[in-house]
């Protein structure tokens, strides 16, 4: 005689796995079989990030990067790991895509303008201290060399992750959660997300983009993208800048001219097959402003975007690129 039993070995549980990293914070959601466990994933996770973060964390003094960045000499080959030779390489791809909008060795500009660890200064710096800088920027001041070395063409050239490292932890992290066998699920780090497979109940996973406003909050959802076996960023200005006389001076930092760009792009959203490529690209994309960025956007295979400027009176216009779809 045949008994037809409930079907729970096909039920769904849905854990959460969150904390901090990168000075910011991270949330997991794994769906697996109902009998199907997480354990010992989080302790995996924490050591990935841990290793991430003494790589490129500019705020750990003996940290990869800050060996790099405190080697005041050119000409000398410096050994990175893995890691760090990843994100070079991408990064090199986003600054010769972008023709040097996006560049990592634009720091010391943006703590000179009073967005960096320094602190907020609220005024305008001298131009003679401004141009005394530029110099020093440049992503291609940088050699690359495989397997795994990097080279200073100026002694004073310095990086900084901040526009991709986050971006590249959440791809590490997929990796870890793949190797162990998982297929759904969604990576979030400060904002910065892969979404692999399905949710629990078997739709796509779904990211909303906050109102790129400075008075709106942080639940306030502009726009919701569905995600599935896709890394989605964005990147905005409309919550770090400060203003003299009525014109805002935004943190993202023109490295070509050394000013805070002043486009009208408040929010850029990328959707590609990485988060370290997004995340970079997001990032360049507000230096660029809508119209080359959009043209750039659209020459990319397995790439998306949505760019949002702010208008003088303060209304959103929406840039889509030709494969780019919201639920609203």
């Amino acid at each position: 005689m045949l008994v037809l039993l409930p079907l729970v070995c096909e039920a769904k549980k849905e854990h959460l796995i969150q904390g901090r990293t990168m000075g910011t914070t991270y949330h997991l959601k794994i769906v697996t079989g109902y009998f199907q466990g997480i354990k010992g994933l989080k302790d995996k996770i924490e050591k990935r990030l841990g290793e991430i973060n003494q790589s490129m964390s500019t705020y750990i003094k003996d940290s990869e990067i800050s060996r790099f960045n405190d080697l005041g000499q050119a000409d000398v080959k410096f050994e990175v790991t893995d890691d760090f030779f990843r994100v070079m390489q991408m990064g090199k791809k986003v600054y010769d895509l972008s023709e040097g909008a996006w560049d990592a060795t634009v720091n010391p500009l943006v703590d000179l303008w009073g967005f960096g660890r320094a602190g907020r200064k609220n005024k305008i710096p001298p131009k003679r201290q401004v141009e005394a800088l530029l110099p020093s920027i440049g992503f291609e001041n940088i050699e690359i060399i495989s397997p795994g070395y990097l080279i200073k063409k100026h002694a004073s050239v310095t990086l900084d992750f901040s526009s991709i490292a986050k971006g590249y932890g959440v791809d590490a992290i997929a990796e870890v959660i793949h190797r162990e066998g998982f297929q759904n699920y969604l990576v979030e780090i400060g904002g910065e997300v892969y979404a692999s497979g399905l949710r629990k109940d078997g739709q796509p996973w779904r990211v909303g983009i906050n109102r790129p406003q400075k008075d709106a909050a942080i639940s306030n959802v502009y726009k919701v993208v569905r995600l599935q076996n896709k890394a989605f960023a964005t990147s905005g200005d409309y919550r770090n800048f400060f203003e003299v006389n009525g014109i805002r001076y935004s943190h993202v930092i023109d490295p070509k001219t050394g000013y805070p760009v002043a486009n009208g792009v408040v929010s850029v959203s990328i959707v590609s097959n990485t988060c370290t490529f997004a995340d970079g690209l997001a990032t360049a994309i507000m230096v660029m402003g809508h119209k080359n960025g959009l043209s750039l956007i659209d020459r990319l295979d397995d790439v998306e975007g949505l760019i949002v400027i702010e208008k003088p009176d303060g209304m959103l216009v929406d840039f889509y690129s030709k494969g780019f779809e919201t639920e609203n």
